[in-house]
């Protein structure tokens, strides 16, 4: 049998059957002192595809970064066939800061596939591009809600996309989201290079919630066994998973006090009451109710909130615990 290559990263060898701590360098602090970004390779004596883990896109994105140290903790990242490579924190700056931005608050999910000499999220794009986007052949990227904004756990894609919509199906988060790709995202440089891109969302920012961390493990376990690099014990699906092709962003229509009335994951019927808005003197309440059957996932947790603000991502689906 021939014997597999070693693998090249980062102007690194990683021979056959064996794993390596290597650092990617872009930037410096203002002190002088590199930032250096942790990238675990673990390459296979036998062939196969190369996965990569990716978390902190975003710095204050912990479930994703906590999902992909578990992963690592447990050894499961070491395959029998292929390769696998693990950024737990892309975005050192931001998780320093517990900020979901660079320091020159620029979004580095809208900065790909970056510039060489362009501002510093874009030249973290542009390595992340040059040096390591190429090697994969399948990429796991976690993210979480923005703010006070809690995902239900989640995996996003074009259902246009076949080959990711099968692997968001293996994957089998409670819900699969059809979500159009998004200008200069790292979903939309990575899927130009013809790479199969799964986007997994849970919980909020700034947090580690179990359920959420361990539903992303799972499902990454099931694309590894999927894919030949590994086999776990794992179940092929959850009891619940459910595909949204429409969904809807609820507003608020006044300002005030949030209260709400439903959990995040909760199937809901036309017209239920899913929260209150009211003024603190006691003048005011009105109700947000639902605009048609289906799952919310995605709930605004912030107590106060203004006019127009999104409060609840509700897809549109038919009652799945009615008796057929």
């Amino acid at each position: 049998m021939k014997k597999r290559k070693p693998f090249q990263l980062l102007g690194d060898s990683i021979a056959p059957g064996k794993t390596a701590r290597l650092t990617l360098e872009v930037a410096k602090l203002h002190t002088n002192t590199p930032i250096q970004i942790p990238v675990i390779v673990s390459h296979a004596a036998k062939a196969g595809p190369t996965l990569l883990l990716l978390a902190g896109l975003h710095g204050d994105e912990i479930n994703g970064i906590e999902a992909v140290r578990r992963i690592i903790k447990k050894g499961w990242h070491k395959p029998n066939h292929g390769t696998v490579i693990c950024i737990p924190v892309f975005n050192i700056f931001g998780f320093l800061n517990l900020s979901r931005e660079f320091p020159d608050g620029r979004d580095l999910n809208r900065m790909f596939p970056g510039a060489k000499n362009g501002s510093l999220a874009s030249q973290f794009a542009y390595i992340f591009m040059k040096e390591i986007a190429p090697l994969t052949d399948v990429i796991i990227d976690f993210h979480t809600g923005s703010s006070q904004r809690n995902n239900y756990p989640q995996t996003r894609c074009s259902f246009n996309d076949k080959a990711s919509k099968e692997l968001c199906d293996v994957f089998a988060a409670p819900f699969t989201i059809d979500s159009a790709v998004l200008a200069k995202s790292i979903r939309s440089a990575v899927t130009k290079l013809g790479k199969r891109y799964i986007l997994f969302e849970g919980g909020k920012a700034n947090r580690i919630d179990n359920f959420v961390v361990e539903e992303a493990i799972s499902g990454t376990l099931r694309i590894m066994q999927h894919l030949g690099i590994r086999y776990f014990e794992t179940e092929a699906t959850i009891k619940r998973s459910y595909t949204i092709k429409k969904s809807k962003w609820i507003r608020a229509s006044s300002s005030g006090v949030l209260n709400l009335r439903i959990k995040n994951g909760q199937y809901v019927d036309k017209g239920t009451i899913l929260a209150t808005i009211s003024d603190p003197y006691g003048k005011f309440e009105r109700s947000v109710k639902s605009p048609y059957n289906g799952m919310i996932f995605n709930v605004n947790e912030m107590p106060l909130v203004n006019k127009g603000d999104a409060l609840f991502n509700i897809g549109k689906h038919d009652n799945p615990f009615a008796l057929a």
